[in-house]
C-alpha cells in the first residue's frame, strides 16, 4: 500500500523540498500553500498523514490541526516550527498533534517520524476494525437463522446500521423486528448512545404525546412535575416506535415536525427543545394500505422509510426451524433442570409442518411448553400443544411459495427423512439418490434417529 502525504508550507522551496524527499522514501505527497489550502485538499479524502507549517498566512497550523482531527480523528499531523514557536508546538501536541520537528528540518528524521506514525496509524485503525468485527458478531448473536431470507435480512442490516438513515422495519407480529432495531443501534455510531423504546399502540394518544415529547408541569390533570419525553431522553441515540401504524393522525402530525426541523415543544411548554435523535420505526401493517384509507400520512411514512428491511415470517424460512428448536431446547432444558437430547421424527414432522402465525415467539413458547410436559429424553408429539399436532397433514410436504429451489429442496429432503422414522437408506432410495448425495446435500443432519438437527 502507498500512503498519500500532504505537506502545508507557504515557503515554496520548503514545501517542494520536503515533497521531493518523501516521495524518494516511497510516499505519494501532495502540497498546499496555505492552511486553507491544505483543509480543502484534506477534506477531498486519501490523506494518510499531514505535516504542516505552523505559522502561516489564514489558517494557522494549530487551527488546521484543530479542523483535520474534527473531521478525521486520529490523524497523524506532523507540526513544523520556526525559533520561538516551541511552546506552541508544545501546545498543539497537547491538542493532538503527532509531533513536532524544528526548521530546518532533517528530511531523514522527517521520514522516520512519518512512518512511525503511519504504523503506528495502522495497529489503531486494525486494533479498530477487530472490534468492529467482535461487536458486528455479538449484535447477531440473539438471531438464530442461516436461512437465504434472514441472510438478506443480516446483509441490509449491516450497510444500514452505520449511516445515519430512518429505517422502517416491517413484518408480521413475532418475527423478531426488536431484535433487528437492537442491533442497528449496536452496530451504528451511536451505539455509546441511548436506545429508547417506545410501544405506540400501548398507549392512548394523549398519553402517547407526553411520552414523546414530555410534559411541562401543570400542562393536564396529574401533571405534578416536569417530565423529560423520549426524545430527549434518546438525545445522541436511536428512538425505537415499535407498531409505528398504530399512532394517531394528530400525533403523526407532530412527529413529522420533528423528523423535518429537529425540534419540539414539550406539552404545555414554550421552550423549543433540539434533539439528535435517529429514528427506528416497526410495523406488522401494510402502512401503503393504510395511507390509501386516510390511516397513515404519506410525508410521514416516506421520513420513516428510508431503508426498509422487511423480516420474513417463519413459514418462509422454514431452513431456520431446525437451529431454533435446538436453541430453545437447551434454553428451556437448562432452565428446567432436564436432560432433553432432542426430539422425535413426528414431533418433528409437526413443528416443520405448521405455519406459525405467530412466527418465533410462537415457536418459543411451543418449546417452552414441550420440555415442561416432556417426561423423557425426547419430546414427542404428545408433548406439544394439539393445535400443532392436529396441523400435522401426514403423507403432504409444504414448501411455501416465493422459496428457493435449494430451500425447496432442503425441504423435501428433511421431510422425506422425517417419514421414514431417520432411515436414511429408505429415505435415499424413495428420492432416487445415493446416500452420500443425501448427506452432502443436508450437512450436519443427525444418523441418530430422533436427535435435533442442525
Amino acid at each position: 500500500m502507498k500512503f498519500r502525504l500532504l505537506v502545508v508550507d507557504d515557503e515554496k522551496n520548503i514545501r517542494q523540498g520536503l515533497a521531493a524527499g518523501l516521495e524518494l522514501s516511497g510516499y505519494e505527497v501532495k502540497t498546499a500553500a496555505d492552511g486553507d489550502e491544505g483543509l480543502k485538499r484534506f477534506l477531498k479524502g486519501d490523506i494518510d498523514l499531514v505535516i504542516s507549517d505552523l505559522k502561516m498566512p489564514g489558517l494557522s497550523g494549530v487551527e488546521l490541526l484543530g479542523k483535520i482531527l474534527a473531521e478525521v480523528p486520529g490523524t497523524p499531523v506532523i507540526l513544523l516550527t520556526g525559533h520561538g514557536t516551541v511552546e506552541t508546538a508544545v501546545e498543539a501536541m497537547r491538542l493532538g498533534a503527532w509531533d513536532f520537528l524544528s526548521k530546518p528540518v532533517n528530511i531523514d528524521h522527517l521520514s522516520l517520524l512519518v512512518k512511525k506514525a503511519l504504523d503506528n496509524r495502522e495497529l489503531v485503525l486494525k486494533h479498530r476494525r477487530l472490534l468492529d468485527e467482535l461487536e458486528h458478531h455479538r449484535q447477531f448473536e440473539s438471531f438464530i437463522g442461516s436461512s437465504a431470507a434472514m441472510r438478506r435480512v443480516f446483509d441490509t442490516i449491516s450497510r444500514a446500521a452505520p449511516t445515519k438513515a430512518s429505517i422502517l422495519i416491517t413484518g408480521e407480529s413475532g418475527v423478531g423486528k426488536e431484535l433487528v432495531a437492537d442491533a442497528i443501534h449496536g452496530l451504528s455510531p451511536r451505539r455509546d448512545g441511548p436506545l429508547i423504546k417506545v410501544h405506540c399502540a400501548a398507549l392512548a394518544s394523549s398519553l402517547l404525546e407526553s411520552e414523546l415529547f414530555g410534559h411541562e408541569k401543570g400542562a393536564f390533570t396529574g401533571a405534578a412535575a416536569r417530565k423529560r419525553g423520549r426524545f430527549e431522553l434518546a438525545h445522541e441515540g436511536t428512538l425505537f416506535l415499535d407498531e409505528i401504524g398504530e399512532i394517531e393522525q394528530s400525533i403523526q402530525i407532530e412527529l413529522l415536525r420533528v423528523l423535518q426541523e429537529r425540534k419540539f415543544e414539550r406539552v404545555g411548554g414554550e421552550e423549543t427543545i433540539e434533539t439528535d435523535v435517529r429514528i427506528i420505526a416497526a410495523t406488522n401493517r401494510d402502512l401503503r394500505a393504510e395511507i390509501e384509507k386516510g390511516n397513515f400520512r404519506e410525508d410521514l411514512y416516506f421520513r420513516l422509510n428510508v431503508v426498509n428491511i422487511h423480516v420474513p415470517p417463519l413459514r418462509e424460512r422454514k431452513d431456520d426451524i431446525p437451529p431454533l428448536i435446538t436453541a430453545f431446547l437447551k434454553e428451556f432444558a437448562e432452565e428446567n433442570g432436564k436432560q432433553i437430547e432432542g426430539i422425535n421424527d413426528k414431533a418433528r414432522s409437526c413443528l416443520y409442518n405448521y405455519d406459525w402465525p405467530g412466527n418465533v415467539r410462537e415457536l418459543r413458547n411451543c418449546m417452552e411448553s414441550a420440555v415442561v410436559m416432556s417426561q423423557g429424553s425426547l419430546i414427542t408429539e404428545e408433548d406439544l400443544p394439539p393445535t400443532l399436532r392436529a396441523g400435522n397433514d401426514e403423507g403432504w410436504i409444504r414448501i411455501p411459495l416465493g422459496s428457493s429451489m435449494e430451500e425447496a429442496e432442503r425441504i423435501i429432503l428433511r421431510e422425506t427423512i422425517a417419514s421414514q422414522k431417520g432411515n436414511k437408506t429408505k429415505a435415499a432410495d424413495i428420492l432416487g439418490i445415493g446416500r452420500k448425495t443425501l448427506h452432502r446435500k443436508l450437512p450436519g443432519w443427525n444418523d441418530e434417529e430422533g436427535k435435533t438437527v442442525s
